[in-house]
């Protein structure tokens, strides 16, 4: 089945660390959430590729930065997640300085996709991240996850929570997308979004 989308998807490599990354020569939008938040399976849901990124039972599977190239002319970056408690307090060390060592100094990133997970009640660690963002001025957007388990009414009241717990620190909104990897739900609009930016 064609998809005029997602032509193309390909695993590029992975990095332990920004500094050896190479450049692609293309904007990069990464992804990166809570542990369990359905990452992997919103990247597979978005690329229409059921295997790109590894799921599993068990989170916190993603342990480096991982690339993959789309459509030959943008590049998907797959951030380890935050907030596992499993992880020794050096692993939370190591993965918490691969990532931000990313987000603060790679210049192609164009655009975070902060996942938060439209189930539960906002989370302090997710409050605390968002907040981080916005003190370094990291380009970001807030997806919502597992929509499909939501029901309608309820899905307004999640987003005024965290609405309401940011209100406390942010004079605007960030601007937040609605998915369902399950359903597919938000796809066209995030890679709508994607595709603009890249042709701007």
């Amino acid at each position: 089945m064609s998809d005029k989308l997602v032509k193309s998807a390909l695993f590029k490599a992975s990095f332990p660390n920004y500094t050896l990354m190479h450049d692609f020569k293309m904007p990069e939008f990464a992804f990166i959430g809570r542990s369990n938040v359905g990452k992997s399976s919103l990247i597979n849901m978005l690329t229409g590729r059921k295997e790109l990124a590894l799921t599993s039972s068990k989170p916190g599977k993603t342990r480096q930065i991982v690339c993959f190239e789309l459509n030959q002319n943008w590049m998907l970056i797959d951030l380890p997640g935050y907030g596992y408690a499993k992880l020794s307090k050096k692993e939370r060390e190591t993965m918490s300085n691969m990532v931000n060592g990313y987000l603060k100094n790679r210049k192609e990133l164009f655009c975070l996709f902060l996942l938060i997970d439209m189930r539960i009640p906002p989370q302090a660690v997710d409050i605390d991240f968002i907040n981080w963002c916005g003190s370094n001025e990291i380009p970001f957007v807030i997806v919502f996850t597992k929509a499909d388990k939501v029901k309608l009414p309820d899905r307004e009241s999640a987003i005024i929570q965290i609405h309401e717990k940011l209100a406390e620190n942010w004079e605007q909104m960030p601007p937040h997308f609605i998915c369902s990897a399950l359903s597919g739900e938000g796809r066209e609009t995030i890679l709508n979004f994607i595709s603009s930016a890249v042709m701007s």
